[in-house]
């Protein structure tokens, strides 16, 4: 691939990794379809002479693995993020089948990094991992026995975001505009999340004793949205509003 593919803009990142072969495995799979950026989240063994074997001629790209302590390190200055998942939750963000999938992420993988996430072997993504993502992509799969190995369903989303490109090519000049403008990253976003958290309690909207699931609801809410910069920066103008306002209030004596 060209340094101008889209593809280079796109981060495959496998969190908590039980088995040392199954991130060769996957190494191996994207270097086929053209994907080069691997990002490892707490792996139990890595480096290590299975990835190794198992990435036969794929082993520049362990080489230049990055390895991550957390999903937040992993996904910094990402502009969309999107889990893997087949699993249903109860806050269910934006869904789409592989094909659909790709193509969203391949959109704004012109002129912005994004992210695909795949959890751990037995147990998959976390709530907290999904919360951090926009989008969740599943793969449709035989109902009666749905289980993918990594290596196979990192294989499948890259060859949908190959086959995806030439999609791409053919955008209408009206989507191009919109993606060319300056989208929140993720920093920004959850920048955000954490001010608009800070606020909610000051005002006693959130009782930090007793949070419930306010927050997830509110991540789901806000992941609906493709922010961009500007518009993030006008909410937390409207946050640091509200600060002031409560700082210049005299504090109420209770009788």
């Amino acid at each position: 691939m060209t340094p101008s593919s889209p593809l280079n803009n796109i981060r495959i990142v496998l969190s908590h990794t039980s088995h040392a072969g199954n991130i060769g495995a996957t190494a191996r799979a994207m270097k086929t379809m053209g994907l080069k950026s691997l990002y490892l989240v707490n792996p139990k063994s890595f480096p290590d002479t299975e990835a190794d074997v198992r990435a036969v001629s794929a082993r520049d790209l362990l080489n230049q693995a990055r390895v991550c302590e957390s999903i937040d390190e992993a996904l910094q200055d990402t502009v969309l993020a999107a889990a893997l998942t087949a699993r249903s939750r109860e806050f269910a963000h934006e869904t789409h089948n592989a094909r659909d999938g790709a193509r969203i992420l391949l959109e704004h993988a012109q002129n912005h990094p994004v992210a695909l996430i795949f959890g751990a072997e037995t147990s998959g993504l976390t709530t907290t991992e999904v919360s951090k993502c926009q989008m969740t992509i599943f793969i449709p799969t035989n109902p009666d026995y749905s289980s993918l190995n990594l290596a196979s369903a990192v294989q499948i989303m890259g060859y949908e975001l190959l086959m995806a490109m030439s999609e791409i090519k053919m955008l209408h000049p009206k989507q191009l505009v919109y993606l060319q403008k300056t989208p929140a990253s993720f920093n920004d976003i959850e920048f955000f999340y954490q001010h608009l958290e800070q606020v909610m309690i000051r005002t006693d909207f959130l009782d930090p004793q007793k949070p419930k699931k306010l927050m997830q609801r509110m991540r789901r809410l806000f992941s609906r949205i493709r922010f961009e910069k500007k518009e993030i920066n006008i909410l937390r103008g409207i946050l640091n509003a509200v600060e002031k306002q409560l700082s210049r209030k005299p504090p109420i004596t209770k009788r």
